[in-house]
């Protein structure tokens, strides 16, 4: 049995998304994204109070990457991994890891427009910073998907793979912050992978609180005398 600890448009959106693709049986535990994640009962699933945590047959897991990889494993016939041996295996880890720079930049701009209520407690300049840091990371996924090899529709030469999955969560993070119109190869990559049923299968519906309010957050600018 497989159960997923979640809040919505967070890195725990990741391992849902997976899971649909791998048409898994799983019970999917919702979360405000709020106190509730520093309970006594979500803490001995997280020590630090994030997620996603995840149960499998009675293993507790709670860092996404791992718990994206240990899913392909689990299910190897889906052919989301990549094997050791495999000529994609070393893409594939560096891929798959850079979606957590990516997402360390998500988190500092959330902080930053979302969680820090009161404007004195914004930083511009932060903002700035993580908002350039997060374009060079695109940058990078850019020039990734401009070499020109045959069929490049995905990150890895050999095709569909949860580096996409992960990857394509940070940047749908990453767009309430900058901008994809000055990377095109990323933008028509991420439209075709989030075109898959198991992705929008893995948004909220209009029906629930959301964590990004905005579809986009310009840098916060100080204004007045």
């Amino acid at each position: 049995m497989i159960r997923l600890h979640h809040c919505h448009q967070t890195r725990s959106m990741r391992v849902l998304w997976l899971l649909n693709e791998l048409e898994a049986d799983f019970e999917l535990m919702v979360y405000p994204f709020d106190k509730t994640l520093r309970s006594d009962a979500y803490l001995s699933l997280s020590p630090a109070g994030r997620v996603p945590a995840v149960e499998v047959d009675g293993e507790v897991m709670f860092e996404s990457l791992a718990i994206l990889e240990y899913l392909t494993e689990r299910f190897p016939d889906a052919g989301l991994g990549r094997d050791t041996g495999d000529l994609d295996r070393a893409d594939f880890l560096n891929w798959l890891h850079f979606a957590e720079t990516i997402s360390q930049h998500c988190a500092a701009l959330t902080q930053q427009h979302i969680m820090l209520y009161e404007d004195y407690m914004r930083s511009p300049l932060i903002m700035k910073l993580e908002s350039k840091r997060l374009a060079n990371c695109l940058k990078a996924l850019e020039g990734r998907l401009s070499t020109p090899v045959e069929n490049r529709d995905y990150v890895l030469t050999s095709g569909f793979s949860v580096a996409d999955i992960a990857l394509g969560q940070a940047v749908y993070m990453a767009r309430h912050f900058v901008r994809l119109d000055p990377f095109p190869e990323v933008a028509k990559w991420y439209d075709r992978i989030t075109d898959r049923p198991a992705f929008r299968a893995s948004i909220p519906d209009g029906n629930v609180p959301l964590l990004y309010e905005q579809d986009f957050y310009p840098p916060w600018e100080v204004t007045g005398g």
